[in-house]
């Protein structure tokens, strides 16, 4: 098995991964930076969506595993005092694959085009906190024109993050679906949406349009940019998944009651 093993910056991140490292050469195992079958990310989600990004490339031939050193990860399985266990489970092949879905994000602008992915969410705002006024296309037809701080498209797995915090609705990571969540939109006669969230399954494509051609900032989970001359962004559930590494049964109503009601009974 080739690994590789990513962490956050701080002692106890660092020090698992070395932990990790060592116990798995042990057992024969490669460390692999460049093609590895299996990515370990230690820290916190926010390091598993770096790792994630890092890795894209080679979404079809790797598989992700998380160890959170804080308070329980959303996407992670482990805690670091089960690390030798993990290296046990890796060593004797003990897991299945799971797949998320991912939203693929093609912006279209004075430039060119360009794609990305998201794991967790992208949004798009405008720069300097000025409103956003957009028309929202789905399927290719006119649906809404919407005039707010921005929006959020989700994926399943990340409608548990900024999505949530906005009211959108929590999705099985099972349905191949996206979701797009308004911020804070203003409506009056001129500008009308409907107000709540949208889910569109996978054979679905959602559309913006920008009214202006200024700056406005494309977020791709933690990642920011700016961008000018944007014509259109088309947001659809990607051909792509990212897959987990699933070595014991911890179902996605468990891990969202534990996130964010208790982890008592």
């Amino acid at each position: 098995m080739r690994f590789t093993v990513i962490s956050k910056n701080d002692e106890k991140s660092k020090y698992t991964r070395e932990y990790l490292i060592q116990g798995m050469k042990k057992r024969g195992m490669e460390e692999d930076n460049i093609h590895p079958e299996i990515i370990i990310s230690v820290g916190g989600d926010g390091t598993l969506l770096g790792a994630f990004h890092m890795y894209q490339h080679l979404l079809k031939e790797t598989m992700f595993v998380g160890v959170h050193t804080g308070n329980l990860g959303f996407y992670a399985d482990f805690h670091p005092e089960e690390a030798d266990l993990l290296i046990d489970l890796i060593d004797r092949g003990k897991f299945v694959e799971t797949e998320f879905p991912l939203v693929a994000v093609t912006v279209n602008t004075d430039d060119g085009e360009e794609r990305h992915l998201a794991l967790n969410e992208t949004t798009l705002k405008m720069v300097q906190g000025s409103t956003l006024a957009v028309d929202v296309g789905i399927g290719g037809k006119h649906f809404e024109k919407f005039r707010g701080d921005g929006i959020c498209v989700s994926t399943p797995s990340g409608s548990t993050a900024y999505n949530k915090s906005l009211g959108g609705a929590l999705i099985h990571p099972s349905f191949r679906s996206i979701q797009l969540t308004e911020i804070a939109s203003i409506n009056n006669r001129v500008f009308r949406t409907i107000g709540s969230s949208i889910i569109l399954p996978s054979h679905h494509t959602l559309n913006v349009y920008p009214n202006k051609a200024d700056t406005h900032l494309l977020t791709i989970d933690h990642l920011h940019f700016q961008k000018n001359g944007i014509r259109s962004i088309e947001y659809q559930v990607a051909e792509e998944t990212i897959k987990f590494a699933r070595f014991r049964h911890f179902p996605f109503w468990h891990r969202v009651r534990e996130s964010f009601i208790s982890s008592e009974r």
